[in-house]
């Protein structure tokens, strides 16, 4: 098939060829253009060719396009990927009853739908300027994500270049035939097929790379007639890849001794790389709030024959627990357990699925006793352990230490070792493995477990155990079907092949190089050569992780629409978007909503650690039990050179346990606490508690932080944010420390606004795009009076002039800092400077002046103060701030939502006898066009001052004008021919007099500057509009 364009309006034009026809593809064109006025949606016809005017088209590259991969949304413009390059990998049922071709791509394109400004940069996908395939592979993922001052980067980068380098590194694969599905293993998909004709629209979503951009495609073709939906189908226009490893070696075997000629075997390996927590080695780790694992693969052996096929399965994954490793890692990695009392619910989702799709499940752990790795293992065991008992005969697990048997033993010992492992060989026996027909396509045994292997990458030794397994399996089989072909030198040292190379393929998508020990696994020995390439490998490894996959990460979050900003591309359909408009308009019909109770502290620790005095004045304030408790603490550590270079995080662990103590022990407890997430920036720290009955509704929890002392590069000043999902309400805390010093007002803006823009979570989340914004901070802005008077006016209680002077005060009424922000009343004294132990401000030599540094502010809609003060805790010179907050949860029923889009759907598109869908439709869409008002008045302006009327002067003749321009001076006067409307009143008549003066009448200014006062304000809410930009006046 060939990709045409034409202009007026632009189109692409994606048009079978003859040769297409020849090979029995209909003759049939797939047709975009962007919608016209609607952004991030287009339009798509599926015409027989004929119908299809090509004439003035051009073919946007000479090369035949083997499919499309679907729409996406780059930098507002839509663009359309198809692949220009790839070839066939071999065929993995070559006796079967139709044959399961697998392609591998090389080359991706990205054409503009929206645009023109990228028609000339066809050079970037010139086959001359190709990489080759595959022994370059290392070198593209090297040099596909180097940093973009890079001397060899071009000035004109196209914006989709960071995909084009993602697709074309020879990982990605498809199928060649549209019956068969590449995205699920056998036994699942003959299965499924056994009841139903096969179905392009039918496979496995954890498995298809391109199923963000795709979607749309796949609903436009679920949309069509049963004949135009199989014709495109055979068309092929739409291609669905995975990534991963697939290879292929066919060989003959000696056949039985009654006619002597070879039998044609196939032996294959397909790995299969989850999309659902995908990324890089350092960046993605563990599990997420669904269940699912980083780097989780799903790797399926098959062998066939014309009479039997082979199948069987294993997968692998990261240790399903919530842990990162954060800062520069080099040789020694740092790990950190981000939830460690959180995790169960993920881990236990993780182990529910698996269980589902594979039946039982056997982990087996290869982690070693180091520090690092035995904390790992810890956890891991402890939560199998408390798993409940639907898991106890389903999920097992094996902890087999890998270095320490290499240590004893060599490569070569670890199959004998692992072999005589109990728990792991009577699981090879219980679960088995997949054996069908080959003639009937009959399943003849099923496999009924799996094996998840781990170790900390799930790279090199997880795959060398695997293979063991793999091989050990297949050696079962070939035990009853054919023993002597157990001595075949050639089907091993293939099934060697197969696995090193899939263990090299993994390795660069992850780890950015080939895998370690494959030299061991090709050949069965361990060579001095293989020594120094795993020395080497392990060195570009360190590199590539810090250093260049924080841009691949972002190109892989961009591909599958994990980013925050992004907008999926739609295919124009008008029924679509009016039912959506009618669910956004009738969201109380599948959502509820309850009451949460929200705790927020924040306390400068001035560097002491925990001492006997009690928290409980602060932590509970009220009688009320808080469901979420966040605590913001600065200087938990002092702020020393040597804290900043490394931090020690002994008094953050100290600190959790003082409070988790605290929560404990407290006197009418009436619910028990865990420490949902913590986080650490020096001396800054933020720590988030919830009910221990809601852990399992508190999803996507992630914390960051961002520096601002030294100009960004030193720690002691900075901010830590934590960000939560509370069912489908999302909120985000943050704490800083803003920079110090009386005069240094600017200074303290400038932190602001460089947190606000500096910080950020996964996916491209700021602080600004979630729905409820709560800081507490030592924000250090001060009081502009001198010390005496501050003193006397604190001593006495005088707020208001104390208020009056405040510097955050004034930054927020200016907009310097803190837009859009509430601040409760304060009613409370200045919070600092005390002496140590006492109720008088500072004594000191410095004699500080008393400031309410410590503050706590919020925006959002689903946030209402309900206390605001501070608690008497003298451990610190700073005393400690607390405010309460009511906020109302959504939660979204989606099963009731889908139930809801479909019975409106069916009642758009059901018409009355002799109706035609295309007028109902047409009386049920309404126009856009709206009356272009001028913006509301201000208390600062009116929207009658402009430059052609100043002070807001206006002629009879330019009031008139107002009132024309095809729109009714009032929408509700009456029609003219109206009996209403035949006796002018009084006020017509003086306007008609008031046109006739030849001179404009001026008003006269009612206040000295001259210029007209527009109207009061309405009265105004105690908080602020959803979406709300513009400061807000404090309580």
């Amino acid at each position: 098939m060939y990709l045409y364009l034409s202009e007026n309006p632009r189109t692409l034009s994606l048009v079978t060829s003859s040769q297409d026809e020849r090979q029995g593809r209909p003759s049939r064109a797939l047709i975009f253009r962007a919608a016209e006025g609607r952004a991030n949606q287009a339009v798509v016809e599926f015409l027989p060719k004929e119908e299809v005017n090509l004439t003035g088209a051009v073919k946007v590259t000479s090369r035949i396009v083997k499919g499309c991969l679907g729409l996406i949304s780059v930098q507002d413009e839509i663009f359309l990927a198809v692949i220009v390059s790839a070839t066939e990998v071999g065929n993995i049922r070559p006796t079967g009853q139709q044959p399961e071709s697998v392609a591998k791509i090389h080359e991706v394109g990205f054409f503009c739908l929206t645009s023109s400004s990228w028609d000339d940069l066809s050079g970037a996908y010139d086959p001359s300027t190709s990489p080759t395939y595959p022994d370059s592979t290392d070198a593209i993922l090297r040099d596909a994500y180097s940093q973009p001052n890079s001397s060899s980067s071009s000035l004109l980068e196209h914006p989709c270049s960071p995909l084009s380098k993602i697709i074309s590194a020879g990982t990605f694969y498809y199928p060649l035939e549209p019956y068969w599905d590449l995205s699920t293993r056998m036994w699942k998909r003959i299965q499924r097929d056994g009841r139903t004709r096969p179905n392009f629209g039918a496979y496995d979503d954890r498995f298809v790379w391109n199923e963000y951009i795709v979607r749309s495609l796949l609903d436009f073709r679920d949309h069509l007639d049963p004949e135009e939906r199989e014709d495109f189908d055979h068309c092929q226009f739409v291609v669905l890849a995975i990534q991963g490893y697939v290879g292929i070696f066919s060989l003959a075997l000696p056949a039985p001794p009654t006619n002597g000629s070879p039998i044609l075997a196939t032996i294959s390996l397909i790995s299969r790389l989850g999309w659902k927590r995908a990324g890089t080695r350092f960046n993605t780790r563990g599990v997420d709030d669904d269940g699912n694992c980083a780097n989780f693969v799903e790797t399926e052996t098959v062998f066939s024959t014309d009479q039997h096929c082979f199948s069987y399965v294993q997968v692998r994954g990261s240790v399903p627990l919530f842990w990162e490793q954060q800062g520069l890692q080099t040789f020694g990695q740092r790990i950190q357990i981000t939830r460690p009392q959180a995790s169960q619910p993920a881990f236990e989702r993780h182990f529910a699925q698996l269980t589902e799709e594979y039946g039982y499940v056997h982990a087996i752990n290869l982690l070693g006793t180091k520090e690092n790795e035995a904390i790992l293992t810890a956890a891991y065991d402890r939560s199998l352990r408390n798993a409940p008992d639907l898991f106890t005969d389903n999920v097992g697990i094996t902890h087999f230490d890998f270095h320490n048997t290499v240590r004893i033993h060599g490569h070569e010992g670890v199959i004998q070792v692992l072999r005589r492992q109990e728990s792991i060989m009577d699981n090879v026996d219980k679960f088995g493995f997949t054996m069908i027909d080959g003639s009937t396509n009959e399943i003849i045994t099923e496999q009924k477990g799996v094996f998840r292997t781990n170790c900390l990458d799930c790279l090199d030794r997880t795959n060398f155990v695997q293979d063991i397994l793999s091989r050990t399996m297949l050696e079962q089989f070939l035990m009853l079907i054919r023993r002597e072909w157990l001595q075949s030198g050639s089907l091993w040292s293939y099934h060697r092949e197969l696995w090193a190379e899939n263990g090299d393929a993994l390795s660069r998508i992850y780890a950015g190089t080939g895998a370690l020990n494959t030299s061991f696994t090709r050949s069965g020995k361990r060579t001095l050569a293989g020594v120094l390439s795993d020395a080497t490998k392990s060195v570009s490894r360190a590199y590539i992780n810090n250093f260049q996959d924080k841009g691949k990460q972002v190109a892989i979050d961009m591909f599958l629409g994990n980013l925050s900003t992004q907008t999926q591309v739609t295919i124009f359909d008008p029924i679509h978007d009016l039912v959506n408009d009618e669910l956004n308009k009738r969201l109380g019909e599948y959502s509820s909503t309850k009451n949460c109770t929200i705790f927020v502290g924040t306390w400068n620790l001035n560097g002491r650690p925990p001492t006997s005095e009690s928290l409980l004045p602060w932590l509970f304030p009220r009688t009320s039990v808080p469901d979420i408790m966040v605590l913001g603490f600065q200087e938990i550590v002092p702020l020393t050179a040597q804290q900043i270079v490394q931090t020690d995080p002994e008094k953050k662990r100290i600190w959790e346990n003082k409070i988790l103590d605290t929560l404990a022990k407290r006197p009418n407890k009436g619910a028990d606490y865990i420490l949902l997430r913590s986080h650490q920036l020096v001396g800054t720290a933020l720590l988030v508690f919830v009910k221990k009955e809601l852990t399992s509704v508190m999803r996507n929890v992630e914390a960051a932080s961002h520096k601002t002392g030294l100009r960004g590069m030193s720690g002691n000043k900075g901010a830590v944010g934590i960000r939560l999902d509370y069912h489908d309400t999302n909120f985000c805390f943050v704490t800083a420390h803003l920079a110090a010093g009386h005069t240094n007002v600017e200074e303290r803006n400038m932190d602001y606004w460089t947190i606000v823009k500096g910080l950020h979570f996964l996916r491209g989340k700021t602080i600004d795009s979630h729905q409820n914004v709560i800081w507490l901070a030592d924000t250090n802005y001060r009081i502009d009076l001198e010390n005496e008077r501050v003193r006397s006016l604190a001593y006495s209680d005088d707020y208001d002039a104390l208020l009056a002077a405040d510097q955050l005060r004034q930054a927020m009424d200016n907009g310097d800092a803190f837009p859009g922000y509430i601040e409760g009343p304060l009613l409370f004294r200045p919070t600092y400077k005390y002496d140590l132990g006492s109720d008088k401000y500072d004594t000191g030599e410095k004699m500080r002046i008393p400031a309410w540094t410590d503050r706590i502010l919020y925006k959002g809609s689903d946030l209402d103060l309900s206390v605001y003060s501070r608690a008497e805790l003298k451990t610190s010179d700073h005393r400690p701030v607390f405010a309460l907050f009511r906020s109302t949860i959504r939660i979204i029923d989606h099963a009731a939502r889908a139930a809801l889009s479909r019975m409106l759907f069916d009642n758009v598109t059901s018409t009355a006898p002799g109706e035609k869908l295309d007028e109902k439709l047409a009386s049920l869409t309404f126009s856009n066009d709206l009356i272009d008002l001028p913006k509301p008045s201000s208390e600062e302006s009116a929207w009658w001052d402009k430059p052609e009327h100043p002070n807001g002067i206006l002629s009879p003749h330019q009031v008139q004008e107002l009132s024309s321009g095809g729109h009714p001076y009032n929408p509700f006067d009456s029609p003219e021919e109206s009996p209403l409307s035949s006796s002018p009143s009084s006020s017509e008549e003086e306007l008609y007099q008031a046109l006739t003066l030849q001179t404009p009448l001026a008003p006269q200014p009612i206040n000295p500057t001259g210029r007209r006062a527009p109207p009061p304000p309405p009265p105004r809410n105690s908080k602020p509009a959803a979406g709300e930009d513009t400061p807000t006046a404090s309580l």
